[in-house]
């Protein structure tokens, strides 16, 4: 895991949290592996505090598991708990953009076209940190375009829960240049005034966020499943 530029700009638990979202999903950091948080704040050159909140968040997410006086350890996750989370996402932001369509005001349209333009040279230049930092950005701007702030509030709830698995899919093959042409795709059914058809677009996009991982998560099983072979004496 390479050290990070505490001058860079942005919270240092978030980059922290990034790093060992990205160690974990390459395989670096595998299931059962302790995490110790002096370790982490040394290697990252930052404190424990920074460390303990991007622990916190990636227990959050189910991606590691606290055991009070035992440690962090990071957890194997399953497919069928992704594909739940990302279901009930599914739902959650397809019901947003629809109504986001209709409610959508000109300033907020604007934003969403600037982040969703923006996100092309992240595309081009395969970087996920700019990318998922966009994407969150143009899902967010949805959800208050809905206009409905107690449906904001459990969606954005939910995605917390989902962040660090939504940046993992980033990463598998050309998951990023699909991503924006799904992002597209919403787009113009916002454009054209259909709801439903955005809303439909909406929740196939996270679908195919879910899948994505399919073989992430197939890999690390067999992993898991393959027999250890000691040397022989």
């Amino acid at each position: 895991m390479s050290g990070i530029d505490i001058e860079d700009t942005g919270l240092l638990s978030d980059r922290i949290r990034n790093a060992l979202t990205d160690a974990i999903s390459s395989g670096e950091l595998t299931p059962g592996t302790m995490l110790d948080e002096q370790q982490l704040a040394d290697r990252y050159g930052a404190s424990r505090t920074p460390v303990r909140e991007a622990l916190r968040q990636l227990a959050t997410s189910g991606m590691v598991e606290i055991r009070p006086r035992r440690g962090v350890i990071v957890r194997h996750v399953t497919a069928n708990e992704v594909m739940d989370m990302f279901e009930t996402m599914a739902e959650l932001e397809a019901t947003c953009v629809r109504l986001a369509t209709y409610r959508i005001t000109p300033l907020e349209r604007s934003r969403l076209l600037r982040i969703h333009e923006t996100s092309e040279a992240a595309v081009v230049n395969n970087d996920v940190d700019a990318y998922d930092a966009l994407n969150r950005e143009f899902h967010e701007a949805i959800y208050h375009a809905a206009h409905n702030d107690f449906l904001a509030d459990q969606t954005m709830a939910v995605r917390t829960r989902l962040n660090a698995f939504r940046r993992m899919q980033l990463r598998q093959d050309r998951r990023l240049a699909h991503s924006r042409e799904e992002h597209d795709a919403v787009m113009r059914a916002i454009a054209e005034g259909n709801g439903d058809e955005a809303g439909r677009r909406m929740r196939a996009h996270m679908l195919n966020a879910a899948s994505a991982l399919d073989s992430y998560i197939a890999h690390q099983d067999q992993a898991l499943a393959e027999p250890v072979h000691l040397p022989k004496r």
